[in-house]
């Protein structure tokens, strides 16, 4: 578990250097595990700045056109007006598939599992979170108490509404032990627009026009 989470921190921690360092504030818009490069010793840095959007600092909001990848869409995507809070739901979506050990969206399940939300979502609801984590890792079933921790983290970040989504260094916070979670959480991840349909490679896609959404690299 602890390569895991010193994998999570890192992303969190350039992340938050992105929104909140930089002389314009970054806001990514293509978190995903292909975007994500680990060196020798598994250390990770966010990579492809090809979709990134700059933000003025005295701007709270952006608006944009659809840009992303489908599965990774954050909910307000559908208005064009944009914050960094997308790229923290992005964060809370790779953050699942880490403890998953799977995609967000895999064809292979059965179809009520194929969706990572929907398997979130259904655990929460019937108190199995960890009925779905990495079976492959024995350390992370060692340490179930800071996975969930993990997963709540994840379900913060996941918030449909983004102004209850925390800043990203509020996430490094947690991660190093300096801040709780938020306790009162909506674990309701589905959005009510989104649809389930598939491309060639099983990606998750959402309704809207795929010609503008950036496809797995």
């Amino acid at each position: 578990m602890a390569k895991q989470k010193e994998i999570i921190l890192d992303i969190a921690k350039g992340l938050a250097y992105l929104h909140e360092d930089c002389r314009q504030k970054i806001v990514h818009l293509d978190i995903k595990p292909q975007n994500i490069l680990l060196d020798n010793d598994f250390n990770a840095k966010v990579s492809d700045f090809g979709l990134s959007k700059l933000i003025d600092k005295n701007q709270t909001e952006v608006m944009t056109t659809i840009k992303g990848t489908p599965g990774y869409l954050a909910p307000e995507w559908r208005s064009s007006v944009i914050t960094e809070k997308v790229d923290v739901y992005i964060f809370g979506i790779v953050l699942l598939e880490i403890l998953y050990g799977r995609k967000i969206f895999d064809r292979s399940q059965p179809e009520e599992s194929r969706h990572l939300l929907f398997v979130f979502e259904k655990s929460w609801e019937q108190g199995t979170l960890l009925d779905m984590v990495d079976r492959q890792s024995e350390d992370m079933r060692i340490h179930s108490t800071e996975v969930v921790e993990m997963m709540k983290m994840a379900a913060w970040c996941l918030q449909t509404n983004f102004k209850r989504r925390p800043s990203m260094s509020s996430v490094v916070k947690v991660l190093e032990g300096g801040m709780d979670v938020e306790s009162k959480l909506d674990y309701n991840f589905i959005d009510p627009i989104i649809q389930e349909t598939e491309d060639g490679d099983g990606e998750y896609f959402t309704q809207l026009s795929a010609s503008l959404l950036s496809g797995p690299r």
